[in-house]
């Protein structure tokens, strides 16, 4: 049975914060709130955490396009290989923000992500998300929680995400209502980025 924690995004209760850090750290998984859509997340040191996510959305790991949620641009150098300064400039411009950026990925990625050249990285505009990655002291891999419904893309309320995910999940944080429309994807990895998805953010960039 998952619990539903309520949290106020102006004003989140650490000690709250802090328990559903132990729950990541302890290999659970949980729904979150972030600046776009619902999240799925769990630490990113897990394996057995991130096998469960792969099973839940039908991928196999290595081949898994999650992302990597970080606190802010300072631990972003652990995953990722060395930045020129045009790109680090368009990364300090839109982030925190409705943005996940592509970038080149380096040797420190764990184990089973180690096959992948790229990594998707996102620094939400959102005080949860980011006192959760502060708490567990790195990334929170995450992918968001996509509707079955045709019309309906994301589900936005969280107690239906409760009800829906409750024998999947341990935590579902209730922020208020989310957002309907998921990150702008952009490529980093080539001389010029390239929009693989037009969401929240801007494409201007």
């Amino acid at each position: 049975m998952a619990e539903l924690i309520k949290l106020y995004e102006e004003n989140p209760s650490e000690k709250e914060i802090k328990r559903i850090a132990k729950v990541l750290k302890d290999g659970g998984l949980i729904i979150y709130p972030t600046d776009t859509v619902y999240g799925l997340g769990c630490d990113i040191n897990n394996t057995k955490a991130l096998e469960k996510i792969a099973r839940i959305k039908g991928v196999k790991l290595e081949k898994a396009n999650f992302s990597f949620v970080c606190e802010d641009l300072s631990n972003l150098s652990e995953y990722v290989a060395q930045l020129d300064s045009a790109t680090f400039k368009i990364l300090k411009r839109n982030l925190p923000g409705p943005y996940t950026f592509i970038l080149p990925g380096n040797n420190n990625l764990p184990s089973v992500f180690k096959k992948k050249k790229t990594v998707g990285i996102r620094v939400p505009d959102n005080r949860i998300a980011q006192m959760l990655v502060h708490h567990l002291g790195n990334p929170i891999i995450s992918t968001s929680i996509k509707d079955d419904d045709d019309v309906v893309e994301y589900t936005t309320d969280p107690e239906l995400i409760v009800e829906k995910w409750d024998k999947l999940v341990d935590i579902v944080i209730d922020a208020g209502y989310g957002d309907n429309m998921a990150s702008t994807v952009i490529d980093l990895t080539q001389p010029e980025p390239e929009l693989i998805r037009q969401g929240k953010g801007s494409a201007n960039i």
